[in-house]
C-alpha cells in the first residue's frame, strides 16, 4: 500500500507512510489542486491543474509516472481528460472499476467514458425547480452505474442511465436545509452518507427518503466524509479542524482534535497561568484550552451556555473578550450578541474550583457598558494575593470601569464574594480603546482615541497624558524589569512611540505600521509585528536601546493578527546571540487564515539530524521474532568477545558501504531487481587488501621476521655456534643452546590459547 500526495508547488510525492519518509518526487511543473488514483492505472494518476491562458478554468489530466531510478523524477507526460472541471476534490468522482469519470461545476454535469471515449453533458439550468440547483459534490456507486450529487439547496440527486444523453433518469432525496457539503457510499453501496452545516450525519437506506438514520450533535459542519476500505468505520472532517471516527452502526467512536478552527478569533491569544495552555475562541460560545506541548485540546469551557444554531443571518451571542488573573484563579469573559445597533452585553467572572478542576461562574453582570467593550485586564499583583485583584474594562461608551471583589451579604448566595463596580473614569468624552497595568500594578494606562492617560491605581487620580498625532492609539504596553519606566504605544497611522514616565516626555518614535504589540512577561523584550506590502515582519526590541535586538522581515505572506509570549518551564540555551530574547519565553503567532506559528532557536535540519532521522526510522520498525533472535545473538557474541579479552576491530569499509545502507533501509516494494543489486552488494562485502584487521597485520609481521631470521641463520649458523661456544667456555660453564627449529616450535606453542585451563 502506497501513499501519494500533490502540492501547489507542482510535485507529486510517493511516501513510505509507516516511517513518514518521502521515497520519490515527481515534478509536473504546474499547480496541482486535486489528486485521484485508480487501482486499474498502476503507472498513472489523475490531477486537476489550471488551464493555461485562461483564468479560473481547470482541467483534469492524466500524469504518467516514470519508473526511473532515483528520488527526483519528471512527470511531464500529461493527457487532458476533461475541460472545465471544478477546482475542488469533491467535484470529480470515478465510476465503478474506473470505467468513467464524472465532473460537476455550477449547474453542469459531464460524464466521460474511457473505453468508448464518449462525453455526455447534462445541465439543470433549464429545469423548472425552486431553490439553488448548483452542484456542491459528487460521488459514484462502487458496484452499479449510479451517480449521487449534492446541491446547494440541500437536495441529493441519484442519476441513472446516464450512458444516454436524453434517456437519463434521476430521483431526489431531501433532508438538509442548506448546502450538502459531502457524500459517500458504503463499500457495498447499500447505504449513502451525507453531511452539511447542520452537524448531523445522515444515513440513507436503499435510496429512499423514508428510510434514514441520523447521528446529530457532531459539533460543527461536516466538510468531508470518508469510508474505510473494510467498511467497518467511517470518518468525518469538520470545519473546526476535528476528525470524528464513527462505527458502521452510526455510533460515535472517537474524536481527533487539535487546535479548533473558530469562525473568528475575537478573544485574542491568552495564556492560562495554571496550565500554560493557549486559550482562545473554540466552538461557538466556548473557550478552548489548547496544549502547545501535546498538540491537544485540554478541555472546552462553555461560556455562553446557549445552543448555537447554524443558520445564516441569525443574530446570536458569542465570546469576544477573555482575561486571567496572575495566578489563574479568576477568569473574566465578555459575550455580546451580533446586533449592530443595540448589542446584548454580559460580563462574567469565573472562579477556579480545585475539586472539579474547572471554572465555575461566580458573578454575571448584565450590560456592564452602554456600548461594546473594547478591552479589559486584571491588575497583576501576584504577591499580594486575591485581595488586591482589580479588573478594568474599557468601552465605546467613552468610559473605563474598575471592578472589585466585595463580600456577598445575600444569605441565600452560594458564594462568599462577588464583583461590583468601584470607579468610572473618562477623558473628554473620547472612546476608551485599550488598557494595561504597570508591572507593579501602581499605574493604569488607558488610551482614549489619540491620547494615552496614566492613572494612579490607588486613588484613581489622573497623573499625566501622552499624545502623538495623527492617528488613534492601536496598542499600548508598559516596559518590564529594567525598562519599567517606559510606556510604549502604536498608532493606526504607522508610528511606534516610547514615552518616559519619569520625565513625562517622548523618548523616541519610529515610523512602523505595527498591528501587534506584545511584551514578554519574563524579560524586557517587546515584540512588534508590522504589516506592509502584503508581508508581515517581526521586530524585537528593548525600550531603552536605540536599535532592535532582532529583525525578521517577510516572516510570512499571511497577515499576523495575534501574538503571545508563552513562558518556558526552563530557560533554553540559545544557539546564537540573536536568539537570547527567546530564552525564557516562546513567541507564537496566529495569522488571518488561523495558522498557528512559532519561532525556534534552531533550524529543522539541526533538530533532526540524519542520524536521528535514521534512529527514528529504526525505532518505528516492528519487533519480529527474527529481530529478537538476531539481537540476542549479537549480544551473546559481544559478551563472549568481552569475556575472552578480544579486541573488536570494526571494518570501516562495511560501515561506509552505501550499497548495504540502501539495501537495508529502502522499502522492499521500491527496490530494484535482485540481479541489479547482487554485484554491488557482493562487492561491498569484499574486504580490500589495504584494510586488514589488527591480528592479520600482526601475524604477517611475525611471519616476515621469522623468514628473515631463517635466512640469516642458515648462512651464519656455523660462525654463531662457534662464537657462542667460545663465550660459554670463557665463563667456565656450559649452557644448553636451542636450535632454530626448536625456537619455532616454542613460538607456535606460545600462540596457543590456554585460557581454558583456568576454568578447571
Amino acid at each position: 500500500m502506497q501513499l501519494y500526495s500533490c502540492s501547489l508547488d507542482g510535485t507529486i510525492k510517493l511516501w513510505d507512510f509507516v516511517d513518514g519518509i518521502p521515497i520519490k518526487t515527481f515534478t509536473v511543473g504546474t499547480k496541482l489542486l486535486a489528486l485521484y488514483i485508480l487501482a486499474s492505472a498502476e503507472d498513472s494518476v489523475f490531477v486537476v491543474i489550471p488551464k493555461k491562458g485562461e483564468r479560473d478554468t481547470f482541467q483534469l489530466v492524466s500524469v504518467k509516472l516514470s519508473k526511473g531510478i532515483g528520488q527526483d523524477l519528471e512527470g511531464k507526460e500529461l493527457t487532458v481528460v476533461l475541460d472545465g472541471v471544478g477546482s475542488s476534490m469533491k467535484h470529480i468522482a470515478f465510476g465503478r472499476e474506473g470505467s468513467y469519470v464524472v465532473s460537476v461545476k455550477d449547474v453542469n454535469l459531464q460524464v466521460y467514458f474511457f473505453k468508448r471515449k464518449l462525453l455526455n453533458r447534462f445541465s439543470l439550468s433549464t429545469m423548472k425547480t425552486k431553490g439553488d440547483n448548483r452542484f456542491s459534490c459528487v460521488v459514484c456507486h462502487p458496484k452499479e452505474d449510479c451517480i449521487a450529487t449534492g446541491h446547494a439547496d440541500g437536495k441529493i440527486r441519484l442519476w441513472r442511465n446516464f450512458h444516454h444523453r436524453k434517456e437519463y433518469t434521476y430521483s431526489t432525496l431531501h433532508w438538509h436545509h442548506d448546502i450538502v457539503m459531502d457524500l459517500a457510499f458504503t463499500m457495498e453501496g447499500t447505504r449513502l452518507l451525507s453531511g452539511g452545516v447542520e452537524s448531523v450525519l445522515v444515513q440513507w437506506h436503499n435510496e429512499s427518503s423514508c428510510q434514514k438514520d441520523f447521528l446529530p450533535r457532531l459539533g460543527s459542519p461536516i466538510e468531508y466524509i470518508s469510508m474505510a476500505s473494510d467498511g467497518v468505520l467511517c470518518c468525518t472532517l469538520h470545519t473546526d479542524n476535528r476528525i470524528s471516527i464513527i462505527n458502521s452502526n452510526l455510533r460515535f467512536s472517537k474524536s481527533i482534535q487539535g487546535l479548533i478552527k473558530s469562525r473568528d478569533i475575537k478573544t485574542g491569544l491568552v495564556v492560562d497561568p495554571r496550565t500554560k495552555a493557549l486559550v482562545l475562541n473554540g466552538e461557538p460560545g466556548h473557550l478552548q484550552f489548547y496544549s502547545l506541548e501535546s498538540d491537544q485540546q485540554l478541555f472546552s469551557l462553555d461560556i455562553v451556555q446557549r445552543q448555537y444554531i447554524h443558520q445564516a443571518g441569525l443574530k446570536q451571542s458569542d465570546l469576544v473578550k477573555v482575561a486571567f488573573s496572575a495566578r489563574g484563579t479568576w477568569l473574566a469573559t465578555v459575550e455580546e450578541s451580533e446586533e449592530v445597533t443595540d448589542p446584548e452585553l454580559q460580563l462574567k467572572l469565573w472562579l477556579y474550583n480545585e475539586e472539579i478542576q474547572s471554572f465555575e461562574l461566580n458573578t454575571r453582570i448584565n450590560t456592564p457598558h452602554d456600548n461594546r467593550i473594547t478591552d479589559m485586564c486584571f491588575r497583576d499583583m501576584d504577591e499580594l494575593g486575591d485581595d488586591s485583584l482589580i479588573l478594568v474594562t474599557t468601552g465605546r461608551d467613552c468610559v473605563f470601569k474598575v471592578w472589585v471583589m466585595v463580600e456577598d451579604t445575600d444569605p441565600e448566595a452560594q458564594q462568599s464574594v462577588s464583583w461590583s463596580c468601584d470607579f468610572v473614569g473618562s477623558y473628554h468624552n473620547y472612546q476608551a480603546t485599550n488598557c494595561c497595568f504597570s508591572e507593579d500594578g501602581s499605574l493604569l494606562a488607558v488610551s482614549f482615541e489619540e491620547t494615552v492617560t496614566v492613572w494612579d491605581s490607588l486613588t484613581w487620580d489622573l497623573k499625566c497624558t501622552f499624545c502623538h498625532p495623527p492617528g488613534n492609539i492601536r496598542n499600548i504596553c508598559f516596559g518590564r524589569l529594567t525598562c519599567s519606566k517606559y510606556l510604549i504605544g502604536a498608532t493606526d497611522y504607522g508610528f511606534l512611540c516610547c514615552w518616559n514616565l519619569l520625565t513625562c516626555a517622548l523618548e523616541w518614535s519610529a515610523q512602523l505600521n505595527v498591528v501587534v504589540l506584545q511584551p514578554d512577561p519574563l524579560s524586557e523584550y517587546i515584540a512588534a509585528v508590522s504589516w506592509l506590502s502584503k508581508e508581515s515582519s517581526l521586530f524585537v526590541f528593548k525600550p531603552n536601546e536605540p536599535w532592535p535586538t532582532y529583525i525578521q522581515r517577510n516572516l510570512c505572506k499571511e497577515k499576523i493578527l495575534l501574538a503571545v509570549f508563552v513562558p518556558r518551564d526552563e530557560p533554553e540555551i540559545a544557539s546564537s546571540e540573536k536568539y537570547l530574547w527567546l530564552r525564557k519565553s516562546q513567541l507564537f503567532f496566529l495569522t488571518d487564515t488561523q495558522e498557528l506559528m512559532t519561532l525556534s532557536t534552531v533550524s529543522l535540519e539541526e533538530r533532526l539530524t540524519p542520524s536521528s532521522k535514521q534512529l527514528a526510522v529504526e525505532e518505528s520498525l516492528p519487533v519480529t521474532p527474527f529481530s529478537l533472535l538476531l539481537g540476542k545473538h549479537r549480544r551473546q557474541q559481544a559478551q563472549e568477545d568481552t569475556d575472552l579479552g578480544k579486541v573488536v576491530v570494526h571494518n570501516k569499509q562495511e560501515q561506509a558501504s552505501p550499497a548495504v545502507k540502501e539495501l537495508l533501509h529502502t522499502p522492499a516494494h521500491v527496490l530494484p531487481s535482485a540481479s541489479f543489486l547482487c554485484t554491488i552488494f557482493i562487492n561491498s562485502l569484499l574486504i580490500s587488501k589495504e584494510n586488514k584487521s589488527a591480528e592479520e597485520v600482526a601475524d604477517e609481521v611475525e611471519m616476515e621476521s621469522e623468514k628473515a631470521e631463517d635466512d640469516s641463520d642458515e648462512e651464519d649458523v656455523t660462525a654463531m655456534e662457534q662464537e657462542d661456544t667460545s663465550h660459554m667456555e670463557l665463563l667456565g660453564e656450559m649452557t644448553c643452546k636451542l636450535s632454530k627449529s626448536q625456537e619455532k616450535e616454542l613460538r607456535k606453542i606460545r600462540k596457543v590459547d590456554y585460557s581454558w585451563i583456568s576454568a578447571l
